[in-house]
């Protein structure tokens, strides 16, 4: 039997390769009849951290819907026993390494973008508020855009994110995820992977499976 840690983005991110459906309550339910398929026949296990579930529902205003619900009464809810786990310290390593380049990177923008609304601003007259905060909301997107390409993408940077990569680690589960941070760390903490679009052809398989 095969068991499957579950991100949040494959309900969302409808670019992933998933294929169940154009929007996201399509998708849950899709992928809810593809469960109870699966283990009516023991053939899977489905598991999902509870910071996962908490950022799942978070994108909903209504909570209590039926497809919601009904998605949540077949999946299991399970944190790792994260005291119980080991690992090497090359990973510790590889991650200190990493956050110190990103904060180099960040820094390195925020001086970028500090300079251009300097050059902007050089040799102006003195703005009301509405004007100012017209010419600097430009710059202040940028900035911030730029910030968080260089120091959060490709990186976990949630424990939401821990717990699905330390959950596969222990089950030995197959983690799905479209973050590319998630996937990243992943493979360097050794875990099992399943691609987006090969799960989707999988919950496909159990969905039309016959007696």
């Amino acid at each position: 039997m095969e068991t499957y840690i579950l991100d949040t983005n494959l309900f969302f991110n409808m670019q992933a390769g998933l294929d169940l459906g154009q929007k996201t309550e399509e998708v849950v339910v899709n992928l809810t009849q593809g469960i109870k398929k699966a283990k009516e026949h023991e053939q899977a296990m489905f598991l999902i951290p509870p910071r996962i579930v908490d950022e799942f529902l978070s994108f909903f205003e209504n909570k209590q819907q039926p497809f919601l619900q009904d998605f949540l009464s077949v999946i299991t809810v399970q944190s790792p026993k994260a005291e119980e786990m080991l690992l090497p310290a090359s990973i510790f390593y590889k991650l200190v390494e990493d956050i110190r380049a990103r904060s180099y990177r960040g820094l390195t923008a925020g001086e970028e973008e500090v300079q251009k609304t300097a050059r902007l601003f050089t040799g102006k007259e003195v703005m009301n508020k509405m004007q100012f905060e017209m010419s600097v909301g430009p710059l202040i997107k940028s900035f911030r855009e730029r910030y968080r390409q260089a120091t959060r993408f490709g990186f976990i940077d949630s424990l939401a994110d821990l717990d699905l990569i330390m959950l596969a680690k222990e089950t030995e589960g197959m983690l799905v995820s479209a973050d590319e941070g998630v996937i990243k760390w992943g493979r360097t903490i050794g875990v099992r992977e399943m691609q987006v679009p090969v799960f989707g052809k999988k919950m496909k398989e159990y969905l039309h499976h016959r007696e």
